[in-house]
């Protein structure tokens, strides 16, 4: 009596990176870990001190401090301080992003996401996603409590929500460079090192807090090509209006969609490295 041996072939599934997931299942996947992300927010309340108390301390600091001495009273200041003060929000919320990621990978959280069949872009766009809700909440306390300290919109509500959309997709931009931060640095306190390196030269040297006509001529060099300047003046035309708002407000679009250009595919290709 013969034996006969059979032999299987079994063809071994490729790595979750190759497998190709739908568009339809990213989206569903991007929703789930949106869900997830505002999840961890509500179990945890305290990580929204900053989305809530960043913009009423810093509107009472600087309207109350600097406001007499830059703008002869506080009234006026309001006005040209707190529209600029929607990018200065949205970039100190977006930079926060990275630092954040970059404790996921120590945590363990990102092993999970290595074994799930999920696209890695969404993990990412996903955060992006919450960010930019949290970063919505700061900017309506914001303009909320400038209206009580007396601020005014003179244009209209469309013009008002016109000026968030562009504070939010500045904001957006900079995530994904905060994201990158995050992924290419070893711990977190590098991550927020390197990301004040990048976020104060950018506050301080624009028109949000001071006309930059007395500034320094290298300094008003650097103020005409930085994103925030063109931010603060599309806002305060915007909000205030009787100033030119188109030049400015394609300005911040082009930087919004540069960034995200640029920065967003070496994110998504350093994440699919890391997990």
């Amino acid at each position: 009596m013969s034996a006969t041996t059979v032999r299987t072939s079994v063809r071994p599934l490729p790595p979750l990176e190759d497998q190709r997931i739908s568009p339809r299942a990213t989206l569903t996947h991007i929703g789930a870990l949106t869900r997830r992300n505002l999840m961890r927010i509500k179990a945890d309340p305290e990580s929204m001190i900053d989305v809530l108390l960043m913009p009423i301390l810093f509107t009472t600091l600087f309207v109350y401090v600097f406001g007499g001495a830059v703008s002869g009273n506080q009234t006026n200041y309001i006005q040209y301080m707190v529209p600029g003060m929607l990018g200065q929000i949205g970039i100190s919320l977006a930079m926060a992003v990275g630092t954040g990621l970059n404790s996921d990978f120590s945590t363990g959280v990102m092993d999970r996401f290595r074994t799930l069949p999920i696209g890695r872009a969404s993990v990412l766009v996903s955060k992006l996603v919450a960010e930019s809700l949290r970063a919505l909440v700061s900017l309506v306390i914001l303009m909320a409590f400038a209206m009580l300290l007396g601020m005014r919109v003179h244009t209209g509500p469309l013009q008002l929500l016109a000026a968030l959309a562009l504070a939010m997709a500045f904001g957006a931009g900079m995530v994904w460079v905060s994201m990158l931060l995050g992924m290419a640095l070893k711990n977190p306190q590098a991550v927020q090192g390197v990301g004040m390196l990048i976020v104060m030269p950018l506050q301080f040297g624009s028109s949000t807090f001071a006309p930059t006509s007395t500034m320094p001529g290298w300094l008003q060099s650097f103020t005409k090509v930085n994103p925030l300047s063109a931010l603060a003046d599309s806002s305060r035309a915007l909000i205030n209006g009787g100033l030119p708002v188109l030049h400015p407000a394609l300005e911040v679009l082009a930087w919004s969609v540069g960034l995200t250009a640029v920065f967003a595919p070496l994110a998504v290709r350093k994440f699919k490295k890391r997990t």
